[in-house]
């Protein structure tokens, strides 16, 4: 992705040091755009915890970097797996609906396992995590692919030019490495010359569409207005909408979809308008272990103050601002899980295919052993 010209991924290596990880602090958009440095496991997991990056893929990806920083703090520790564990403890804690956290974490403590030397268990992290990293971007870029499919037919049966599209909060660039989820076919698309426009959800409580997506979409000259939670149904009703396109922060292997609370309610205004309702994620968002999502998949509860108060610019000036009574209790509740029967299709970055079990493990074989 572009930024003023320049193209970013969301975290990398600094150039110059090889100990410092850097991310874009996500909390200061889209007013100021900072890189933040990361040195240790425990900045890395208050970088996760507080959101300084967020989305499912992005987790990932700063889990496996938190993880080879880990690696770093252990070579300098006493007991190099024991304070390895403890860091992977502390991650593991930061997000519990995002299923990239611990499948990230997992995979460096194989390949970190698999190594004798302090040495080489620190370059066997670093290499995970570089390869977390560009799998997640190149995953994504095919996503994109896939999607572009999708959105081609849509506009070659319309008789006006623009499709329009409705996403949810931010599964774009900013929640991945690089490329986004429910962003990539849009980015895809645009970049093939077809006409797109979004309409881009504010996503109370945190406004990740209001002050992400929107700002992520403005830099690559995309199209989008900005609309109240609450109005996606109206446009849909009205014929307004062509596609709905959302992120996951977990789908169950049956097709359940967990994702920003107030997914569920777009994907019934859009069954009940037949306007197609599609999910994008790469294959790390999906949990192969759990069947019934509504039931099973942990939804996390945040601080009620995020719901109570908002951030804007006012006089070149990040204020916060109450907007309840302050005694009044606020719930925040950060995701909901759509059931599988309300999603028209899953796009992967194998292809797209419908929300079941069978049609999922059709695209991915393999995974087939472990049921």
């Amino acid at each position: 992705m572009n930024v003023n010209g320049r193209p970013y991924r969301t975290i990398w290596v600094h150039n110059e040091n090889p100990q410092l990880v850097q991310i874009i602090d996500q909390r200061k958009l889209p007013f100021d755009f900072v890189v933040e440095d990361i040195d240790s496991v425990n900045p890395m997991a208050v970088a996760i915890k507080d959101m300084h990056v967020r989305g499912a893929g992005l987790i990932g990806a700063s889990a496996g970097y938190g993880m080879y920083l880990a690696a770093l703090e252990a070579s300098r520790a006493s007991n190099f797996q024991l304070h390895l564990e403890n860091a992977a403890k502390i991650l593991l804690a930061t997000r519990p609906t995002a299923v990239n956290l611990a499948w990230a974490i997992d995979r460096q403590l194989t390949a970190i396992s698999k190594e004798n030397s302090n040495e080489a268990k620190i370059q066997a992290a670093f290499h995970t995590a570089k390869e977390i990293a560009d799998e997640d971007a190149d995953f994504c870029r095919r996503i994109g692919q896939h999607g572009l499919a999708l959105i081609r037919e849509i506009r070659e049966k319309k008789q006006d030019d623009v499709v329009n599209i409705l996403t949810h909060c931010n599964a774009g660039w900013l929640a991945f490495v690089d490329y986004g989820s429910a962003t990539a076919p849009i980015y895809a698309a645009f970049d093939a010359g077809i006409n797109v426009h979004v309409y881009v959800d504010e996503t109370r409580p945190r406004n990740q569409g209001a002050r992400l997506t929107a700002w992520e979409l403005g830099q690559h000259g995309v199209s989008h207005t900005v609309i109240a939670d609450n109005v996606g149904g109206h446009l849909m009703q009205h014929g307004l909408v062509d596609l709905v396109i959302t992120g996951t922060d977990r789908t169950t292997h049956t097709g359940d979809v967990a994702n920003k609370v107030g997914t569920y309610l777009k994907a019934l205004a859009a069954k009940d308008n037949s306007v197609p309702f599609y999910v994008a994620l790469p294959s790390s968002t999906f949990d192969w272990k759990i069947r019934d999502g509504v039931s099973e998949i942990p939804i996390e509860q945040r601080d009620g103050e995020e719901v109570k108060y908002i951030d804007g610019l006012l006089e070149n000036e990040e204020r916060r601002i109450l907007l309840t009574p302050p005694d009044s209790n606020a719930a925040n509740y950060a995701f909901d899980v759509t059931p599988a029967r309300l999603v028209t299709g899953l796009i992967t970055e194998r292809g797209v295919c419908s929300a079941n079990e069978e049609a999922i493990l059709s695209l991915f074989p393999e995974k087939v052993a472990g049921f």
